[in-house]
């Protein structure tokens, strides 16, 4: 079974930290194709920012025409933080959904048309008693939870759901969620 994943970075996700996903993404999984876009330069990390910023630039419609011109038998639609809400707008302006599979992680949920669907995933991430911080409610049953080690800080934990390698003295800020960066793909 082929696959293809679509991958929106959260607020602030630069073209290195997308490219350093990929790498470790492709690595893992050489079977399957990747593509990863970055944070839309000058979107604010709100759901409407971001998704105005993305379609302005273009990179909506070209998201949307690679999903629906790929031959994969799944297609995978994921989104970190706020680049959720990129991912859901994507997902909804698709014309056939039936071989997507839409998850959110750590970020804006899907909405009810988006949950309904079987396929959809919303992970929130734990570490001992501690929640990630955009821990979904049970989205629809479709809550999907992440068990991380040595992540107790905010910016750690929120990461651990894209870098397997966080850790609470590796990641300390947005910028740093990317280091040494281990794609976590247990989403596939």
């Amino acid at each position: 079974m082929s696959a293809f994943v679509v991958f929106f970075g959260g607020y602030q996700a630069t073209q290195s930290n997308m490219d350093a996903w990929l790498s470790s993404a492709k690595g893992q999984r050489p079977n399957i194709e990747f593509s990863a876009f970055s944070w839309p330069h000058g979107a604010g990390s709100g759901a409407n920012s971001a998704v105005a910023t993305f379609t302005k630039s273009g990179q909506y419609k070209s998201a949307v025409a690679a999903i629906q011109a790929s031959k994969a038998d799944k297609i995978y639609i994921v989104g970190h933080s706020s680049g959720c809400a990129i991912a859901n707008a994507v997902d909804k302006g698709l014309k056939d959904t039936s071989k997507v599979v839409l998850v959110a992680l750590d970020g804006f949920t899907p909405d009810s048309g988006q949950l309904i669907r079987s396929s959809t995933q919303v992970w929130g991430a734990v570490c001992g008693d501690v929640k990630s911080m955009n821990y979904p409610g049970l989205a629809g049953g479709r809550r999907k939870v992440y068990e991380a080690k040595d992540c107790k800080s905010k910016w750690a934990l929120h990461f651990s759901l894209v870098n397997a390698a966080a850790t609470d003295s590796l990641v300390k800020s947005i910028a740093t969620g990317y280091v040494q960066c281990w794609a976590n793909l247990a989403w596939l």
